[in-house]
């Protein structure tokens, strides 16, 4: 048995990973009542991605490629660092991380720790993500606006998304701690199986490589 967030420090093959297609995906249920109106619950606190690479693969040594590290990975039993394709960083897409881009919170003069997150769809209903596994040299701090450097003023850890302020650089009292960063989703093959038919991969066919996201 393996746990769960536990995962290689690898990456998946990065040329394929950015032609993958995929997104975030929720559970709901929902009960229709007599009246005609409905209740909805939300089954899952998060949201879960889920990836397919086979859109990604565009010759032969792609595909070689990915099978390799899916031998490696022994199908679904490992997991592995993924770059998603459509959300890798904590501003824009089209724009570099900026030590303003995501607030992580608000120092107390003794609090040394603090955790990288992304928050979507503020001002209403805001959802806020924990990330944990941050491209390390990435990540930009700043505390009240002015930024930080890392190894003088602060560490991160590249496995769990933690900053953590150095003696004499710990926030003060009311000061806004913020961050930008890249990062990369933990991840798993969602089969233990790929099947590739040559003959159809060269006339265009696309094999199916399914790839979801481990819970932080």
């Amino acid at each position: 048995m393996t746990d769960a967030v536990i995962v290689d420090a690898v990456e998946f093959p990065l040329a394929v990973a950015l032609g993958a297609t995929g997104g975030p995906g929720r559970k709901t249920e929902i009960v229709a009542l007599g009246s005609g109106r409905e209740v909805r619950n939300a089954r899952w606190a998060d949201s879960r991605r889920r990836w397919d690479a086979g859109s990604g693969v565009l010759s032969l040594d792609d595909l070689q490629a990915v099978i390799a590290f899916f031998e490696a990975r022994r199908g679904r039993l490992h997991g592995f660092l993924f770059r998603d394709p459509l959300d890798d960083r904590s501003g824009p897409a089209s724009a570099a991380p900026t030590p303003l881009d995501q607030p992580l919170g608000t120092g107390d003069g003794t609090t040394a720790r603090f955790q990288l997150i992304k928050v979507y769809g503020a001002p209403l209903r805001p959802w806020t993500r924990v990330l944990t596994r941050p491209v390390e040299d990435s990540v930009r701090v700043a505390v009240a606006g002015v930024e930080k450097t890392r190894g003088v003023h602060f560490t991160v850890s590249p496995s769990d998304g933690g900053v953590t302020f150095l003696a004499g650089a710990i926030p003060p009292a009311g000061a806004a701690v913020t961050a930008g960063f890249r990062f990369l989703v933990p991840a798993r093959f969602d089969t233990d199986e790929i099947r590739v038919d040559l003959t159809a991969f060269l006339a265009g066919a696309i094999p199916t490589i399914p790839i979801v996201e481990l819970a932080a």
